[in-house]
């Protein structure tokens, strides 16, 4: 069986830049030689969290929606990549409640001390964020990669590689950018590449 990689699109834009970012690190991915399972966020139909705290005695969220379907997938995923637009500094909404609904491995990590990811997948489990601002600030991913950290670490998935592009009002189309579009391609490869050695 290939290795299996998750990839989380946040951008509301299917054919935007965060999209083009998103799918040349797939095919990156899958030259490697790993599956890749890709997620439109922003289409899943479920609710924020409610913090009804269900999850802190059962490894799953009380509330029955989108969400019930990506517990499984986060479990057992081998890699991930999360490619986010930058948006008031921060996360998307619908990326950040996907987080947050992945409370259920917050509290069996942390709070039972019985983690949903297998023993033997925490050491190999990689993240590769990929992000884009409009504006050109030395802050502009900030927001991003504190919410990215603390979601990797939960989920055991180190954040191991990223591409953050600044400036894009004016960069305006990546398509412009080749050389941007081949490094997210190779930063895929190279995600892929570190799991099928290891298969």
């Amino acid at each position: 069986m290939k290795p299996q990689v998750l990839a989380l699109l946040a951008s509301p834009l299917p054919e935007g830049n965060t999209s083009k970012l998103l799918k040349k690190a797939i095919a990156g991915a899958e030259k490697a030689g790993c599956e890749v399972t890709l997620i439109d966020v922003p289409s899943l139909e479920f609710s924020s969290c409610r913090e009804m705290y269900y999850c802190k005695e059962q490894g799953s969220c009380i509330m029955e929606d989108d969400m019930k379907k990506m517990y499984p997938l986060l479990k057992s995923m081998d890699s991930l990549i999360i490619a986010t637009p930058v948006m008031t500094m921060g996360i998307p909404g619908h990326l950040k409640s996907f987080f947050d609904r992945c409370q259920v491995f917050y509290c069996a990590k942390y709070i039972r001390s019985d983690p949903l990811i297998p023993k033997e997948k925490r050491k190999s489990r990689k993240t590769l964020l990929l992000s884009i601002s409009g504006m050109n600030l030395p802050n502009n991913f900030d927001g991003i990669k504190i919410s990215t950290l603390a979601f990797c670490d939960i989920l055991d998935c180190l954040l191991a590689d990223e591409l953050l592009i600044r400036d894009m009002d004016n960069k305006v189309d990546l398509d412009q950018y080749p050389d941007l579009l081949k490094e997210a391609f190779d930063k895929g490869f190279a995600l892929g590449s570190a799991l099928t050695k290891n298969s």
